[in-house]
């Protein structure tokens, strides 16, 4: 599915990034989804917690007016997905999930910014998210496209693991892009 391709900066050894044979997909997911969106959530944000997004929870998210669940696919294959919740003024971001052979090859910037642009669309320019302390490629990712840390949520995982809050302010990044 991929291949790595080397990337020289001078002064600096050798990295090798993913190379996708192909440019992933972004769609919403239809019902037919939700089994591997749940099974990716088990896997890769859910990993040592008992599951709490569940195919039907994920199928309900599906087919509510207020979410979005999109997919992003190379191929047949779904390589990544993002879950979000619309509210009058601010949207949630439940989840976000990249395969892990792919993470750093800009699938998780794009789904996000898909979102933030749906976002912007609704007029909805807060977005708010958690995510595992622990999980600190999460947080570096989520720094990386704009979100800033709000706070630390104690015990926010079934009670056995903190949470760290960010949000990103769509106005504000607007306004620093004129």
């Amino acid at each position: 599915m991929n291949r790595r391709s080397p990337v020289v900066v001078p002064g600096r050894r050798l990295h090798y990034l993913p190379m996708l044979m192909s440019i992933p997909n972004l769609q919403l997911a239809h019902r037919r989804d939700a089994a591997a969106i749940a099974s990716m959530s088990r896997r890769f944000i859910e990993s040592g917690l008992e599951p709490s997004w569940t195919t039907e929870r994920v199928e309900r998210a599906i087919l509510h007016a207020d979410s979005t669940v999109l997919t992003a696919r190379t191929g047949r294959e779904l390589v990544g997905f993002a879950i979000m919740q619309f509210g009058d003024s601010t949207a949630h971001l439940n989840l976000l999930a990249v395969a892990t052979g792919l993470r750093r090859a800009g699938i998780g910037r794009s789904l996000m910014t898909w979102l933030e642009d749906s976002a912007r669309v609704a007029g909805t320019f807060m977005i708010r998210l958690e995510c595992r302390q622990s999980n600190q490629g999460a947080v570096r990712f989520y720094r990386a496209v704009g979100y800033r840390e709000t706070g630390v949520i104690p015990r926010y995982y079934q009670g056995r693991e903190d949470a760290v809050r960010m949000e990103r302010d769509l106005r504000a990044a607007h306004l620093a892009s004129d």
